[in-house]
This record gives C-alpha cells, sequence and structure tokens, in this order.
C-alpha cells in the first residue's frame, strides 16, 4: 500500500475571490474560540474550524501564503498565550488515509493544531459569492452552537448587519443543517 500523500495542485489565478476552510487537526475541540483574542489579532471562527471569503488585490494569487501566515501567528499566539500545542497528531478518522497517525514534520516546526491542507473554492459570480457568505453565517447554527446567525459572537454577520449589508430584520432563524429563505443579503 503507497502511503505517500498524492499531489495537490491548487489554481492560482490573480484577483481571485475565494472561498477558505481551515480546520483544527483536533477536530471537536475549541481552541480557536478559547483563544479567541489570540486569532483575532489574525483574523474571525468557529470552535475547530474556519471559514472565509477573500478577494485577492489584483495582480496576486497568492493566497496560500497568507494561510500559512495566519496558521503560524496563531500557534505562536497560542504559545504567548501559555498554551502547548500538541507534539502529536491523532489517528485520521475517514478518508484514503483512515487509521493511521501521521508524524509531524519537525524540518518545518510543526505541532500539532492545525490540519496540513485546506478547502478553498474560486468564487464564480455573484450568487456564488452570497451563497459562501451565508454559509459562512449559518455554519455555527448548522454546528449546534447557536439558534441564528447573529447569536453567534464571532460572525462577520454582525459587521454586515452594521454596515447596512444586511437588514437584521431578515436574518431569521435557521434550521441545523440548511437555512430558511428568510437567511440572506
Amino acid at each position: 500500500m503507497n502511503l505517500a500523500m498524492s499531489e495537490y495542485k491548487r489554481p492560482f489565478v490573480d484577483g481571485a475571490t475565494m472561498f477558505l476552510t481551515m480546520n483544527l487537526v483536533g477536530r471537536g475541540g475549541a481552541t480557536l474560540v478559547d483563544y479567541i483574542e489570540v486569532l483575532r489579532e489574525v483574523v474571525a471562527v468557529l470552535p475547530d474550524h474556519m471559514h472565509a471569503v477573500w478577494a485577492l488585490p489584483d495582480g496576486d494569487a497568492d493566497y496560500s501564503t497568507r494561510i500559512a501566515a495566519i496558521k503560524a501567528h496563531f500557534v505562536m499566539g497560542l504559545r504567548r498565550a501559555g498554551f502547548s500545542p500538541p507534539m502529536d497528531l491523532p489517528v485520521v478518522r475517514t478518508g484514503r488515509y483512515a487509521g493511521l497517525k501521521p508524524g509531524l514534520r519537525s524540518n518545518k516546526r510543526e505541532v500539532g493544531v492545525w490540519q496540513r491542507r485546506f478547502y478553498e473554492h474560486h468564487i464564480r459570480d455573484q450568487r456564488d459569492f452570497d451563497n459562501h457568505i451565508r454559509y459562512c453565517w449559518i455554519n455555527p447554527v448548522k454546528h449546534g452552537l447557536c439558534e441564528t446567525p447573529t447569536d453567534w459572537p464571532y460572525s462577520s454577520i454582525h459587521r454586515d448587519v452594521r454596515s447596512g449589508r444586511v437588514d437584521v430584520e431578515y436574518v431569521g432563524r435557521c434550521r441545523r443543517g440548511r437555512s430558511e429563505s428568510r437567511v440572506g443579503l
């Protein structure tokens, strides 16, 4: 059985807008919100993963370096806050490598906080953009962390309500796992 990681190729499109997901290696924990002030120095979150919609500047396609910097600065901030990141990775639970326990890459100063990879999706149009923004808002409801998107204190929805982009009257209750039609931009 070949256990080598497959080669993963990411598209690099200058000035692209994309939806990103970054997960902690230990899913089910609350490190991101337990150390929210550390993470807020870098970005905004759910307890064990975060979503973002980024629009890169024209002529710039390097989102991977930005994600690496966020992850690295968060780990450095955790250490300054007195948190000792795990020096081990948990057993992989699903997928092709289920049952394996990957080692940390000490030559990259890796610790067991973030999953190595992240998910990205290049935004195609305004509807796709709006859908991914809504997904970011609804995700805490989907995970059972709150009843409405505005109940989650770390959500960008608060910024969008304050700026007038979203009328708080139209940000209604959501069902876990899917949104009602009242939730929207």
